[in-house]
């Protein structure tokens, strides 16, 4: 029976190992087509890694590496403290988890600091917020990468209604850190069969207070910035800038078109929903990466067409289900995990508990996205027609 250093020797002959020169030279050259996994452990991996580096302990190398590696096929650097556990773990993916081209990083991180290589710090989590994320850390898309990504996001929230209700709940506890609330209307008793964040007792306060209210008392850490204004041409480029995703919950055109053309200006993603009666649609709008709100409607539809949902009603648990939606959305795009749903349109029937996915192409002769923002002159930044006679024109 061979000795664990003998096992480990008899392996580490068996599977390539690459010095770390070669790794260094990777990452400072920006190559694409490898992964760089650190198996050690938490503690070790907080202290100092290689810049990049993805998190897989090998402890749950099985359940998470697909995760951080999904193509068996790509190259992957898996490495430790000194070379061992990396051995071990490029081994199991090797022989029993299908990878084709795993390699370990001779002498681990050790030896790259003893090169003088530069290494990377995670920023350490209180105590209380490992308790309060701990599901997330968990979950390799997610992990403690991720969760500092959610922690110093800004999401900016177009409405503290029926869709913004749901979404600022959500987005607070999953710790987003900053989250902005544009709404100039004030809480009313019709608004409760639907709009969670609000209470019978907070009737006639406005909305951006009564949802900063429900959010602390969820997550007291949240910074939350308050617009109690209308969104309009005079003020858009101002609130929207240095967000990284809008949510998109406002209920009328003019102001979704004023906020796709601002959008695209300024290159920011918005993840916009819409609901009626007992259907949703979602879609994800990133500019540049594919359609923009025109793309999928070049003129508004007629008046008769686009009813409110004061008009016609609305379910109430329908703006929970597509607010959620919208927040995983958001949660995916800023922890950069998952297909969001770019150039495609989501539509949700409530009574049939269906969903149908329809491709949306971006329209090569757009007036907006088709345009590059550098292009654009300062004169015309955050100019905009009369989005008000445009849709009353079209309608």
């Amino acid at each position: 029976m061979p000795s664990g250093a003998d096992l480990i020797r008899q392996i580490r002959s068996q599977i390539t190992e690459v010095d770390p020169g070669e790794v260094h030279e990777l990452i400072s050259n920006g190559h694409n087509g490898y992964v760089v996994v650190d198996v050690r452990e938490q503690h070790e991996f907080e202290q100092a890694h290689l810049p990049g580096a993805v998190h897989v302990p090998r402890g749950h190398l099985e359940s998470r590496i697909e995760g951080a590696a999904p193509d068996k096929a790509e190259r992957v650097i898996a490495y430790c403290a000194s070379g061992q556990r990396s051995a071990l773990a490029a081994n199991t993916m090797l022989k029993e988890l299908g990878y084709e081209n795993v390699e370990s990083m001779t002498g681990g991180i050790t030896l790259w600091k003893d090169r003088g290589f530069e290494v990377e710090v995670a920023k350490a989590l209180s105590a209380e917020q490992r308790e309060r994320y701990s599901r997330h850390l968990l979950i390799p898309e997610i992990g403690l990468d991720g969760q500092q990504k959610l922690l110093e996001a800004k999401v900016l929230l177009l409405g503290a209604g029926g869709l913004g209700s749901p979404a600022a709940l959500y987005l607070a506890a999953a710790g987003v850190g900053t989250l902005g609330i544009v709404d100039n209307d004030v809480v009313d008793l019709s608004n409760l069969q639907r709009q969670v964040a609000h209470s019978d007792d907070r009737i006639g306060m406005p909305k951006v207070d009564s949802a900063e209210i429900a959010i602390k008392e969820i997550n007291p850490d949240v910074n939350v910035v308050k617009y109690q204004t209308r969104l309009d041409a005079s003020n858009i480029m101002e609130i929207i800038e240095g967000y990284d995703v809008i949510v998109d919950g406002v209920d009328n055109f003019p102001t979704r078109y004023l906020l796709n053309d601002a959008t695209v200006r300024l290159d920011i993603p918005v993840v916009s929903a819409s609901i009626l009666g007992f259907d949703g649609q979602l879609s994800v709008f990133a500019p540049h990466e594919g359609p923009c709100y025109r793309c999928l409607y070049p003129t508004p539809p007629p008046a008769e067409l686009a009813p409110s949902c004061g008009a016609n009603g609305v379910l109430g648990v329908l703006p929970g289900t597509m607010g959620l939606l919208q927040s995983t959305e958001v949660v995916k795009l800023i922890v950069g995990s998952g297909e969001p749903l770019i150039g495609r349109l989501l539509l949700y029937d409530a009574l049939a508990a269906s969903f149908t996915e329809l491709k949306v192409r971006r329209d090569p002769e757009c007036p907006v996205c088709s345009r590059d923002p550098s292009e654009i002159s300062d004169e015309e930044m955050g100019v905009f027609p009369d989005y008000e006679a445009f849709c009353a024109a079209a309608g």
